[in-house]
């Protein structure tokens, strides 16, 4: 590991210790410029750890310190995410117009599954806290995006994760939505911990809150559509709940 440190950081607001994991796709070009980026005051960014495309990772913020990665954003009723938080940027170009780029290096998966393993270890991190940017900004980030392979990190022991269920004909949600089966939809994502207030229409926020969920649950078709397979998938995740 390679310190680097960064400016960019502060106290953590009434003693909070971290209890989510916040993974991030850095989306500039190279590494080397998200690192400088990140550690310039000018910025007012930064987080936690950079891993860079050859596995190698990079300390920039004390772990005890609160960096400022996660932005505006919400998780299970908490709105300052950045208090309770450990951000990991993945050194990585990111979509491209919107749509998803190339795979994440292997060595670079490896390191990153490691350095989840072992912050979640040591700060007792819920599987279903360990989390994508998008799943807590849905309405402004894509990132680490519907490539990142959150199955690796599964087969490692880290997060809250389910096969997806198959696409397939059936009954689906959509824009023209309104009613009762909304409202149903909404108080499941709400319960998982999504940003998702109950209002029976079928709005921009819900499904900016589906995109984000496929991102990280059913990665196959990202569109907002509350399809059989996204609605299955959802209601198994929420049946096989640490603790539920």
């Amino acid at each position: 590991m390679t310190l680097r440190a960064s400016p960019n950081h502060g106290e953590r607001k009434g003693g909070k210790t971290p209890n989510s994991l916040i993974l991030h796709y850095t989306g500039v070009p190279t590494g080397e410029a998200a690192v400088a980026l990140l550690c310039d005051p000018a910025s007012e960014v930064s987080a936690h750890y950079v891993v860079m495309p050859d596995g190698e990772i990079m300390l920039l913020v004390p772990e005890a310190r609160r960096a400022w990665h996660a932005g505006r954003g919400i998780w299970a009723g908490e709105t300052d995410m950045n208090d309770v938080s450990i951000g990991i940027e993945i050194a990585h170009p990111g979509h491209k117009n919107g749509r998803a780029a190339h795979p994440y290096p292997e060595a670079q998966i490896a390191s990153v599954t490691a350095l989840c393993g072992d912050i979640v270890e040591r700060w007792r991190i819920a599987p279903d806290r360990v989390l994508a940017h998008s799943d807590i900004a849905p309405d402004r980030k894509i990132d680490p995006g519907e490539f990142f392979p959150w199955d690796w990190l599964a087969h490692a022991g880290i997060g809250h994760y389910v096969a997806p269920c198959p696409i397939s004909a059936g009954p689906r949600l959509d824009h023209n939505s309104r009613g009762a089966e909304v409202e149903e939809l909404q108080a499941m994502l709400g319960a998982y911990g999504y940003g998702a207030p109950v209002s029976g229409a079928y709005d921009a926020r819900t499904q900016c809150v589906i995109r984000a969920f496929q991102r990280h649950f059913r990665p196959a078709l990202v569109d907002g559509i509350a399809d059989f397979s996204t609605v299955a998938t959802l209601r198994k995740l929420l049946a096989m709940r640490p603790g539920v």
